[in-house]
């Protein structure tokens, strides 16, 4: 009897914490001149064997929560290592501003899609982003 075994172990998805990251998004938030981004507020972690296509992901702590755990909003930007560390620096700016495209003015612990009508659309305030980083 034949006997198929899996050449590859189950890998789950690693996180740890990205401090180089967490040092770089300062730098972005604090050119960028936002007031309302409080940077103790954005944690940012390092995933590898993730199955994605995606360079980075940002997930918000939503206000069921928020209200449960007595917590204010925050953020955490997810890097997929085997991904976003290719990047050039340039490149791991602009992935960065993306994600902080997707938190709202008011930082509630929501985020934006990418598909959104009307004022203020996704596509428009990731552009102004772009701009005003490069800018400087």
């Amino acid at each position: 009897m034949l006997r198929f075994s899996k050449s590859k172990k189950n890998k789950r998805i690693r996180w740890r914490p990205a401090l180089d990251v967490a040092q770089k998004l300062q730098k972005i938030i604090s050119s960028i001149e936002n007031e309302k981004l409080k940077t103790t507020r954005i944690f940012c972690v390092r995933s590898s064997n993730a199955k994605t296509q995606a360079f980075a992901r940002i997930w918000g702590l939503s206000r069921i929560w928020q209200e449960v755990l007595k917590q204010e909003p925050a953020y955490i930007i997810e890097v997929i290592s085997e991904k976003f560390d290719k990047l050039s620096d340039k490149e791991k700016d602009r992935v960065l501003l993306h994600e902080l495209a997707h938190i709202p003015r008011n930082v509630s612990g929501a985020l934006l899609p990418h598909r959104s009508r009307g004022k203020g659309k996704f596509k428009d305030k990731l552009k102004r982003l772009i701009y005003s980083y490069e800018k400087k």
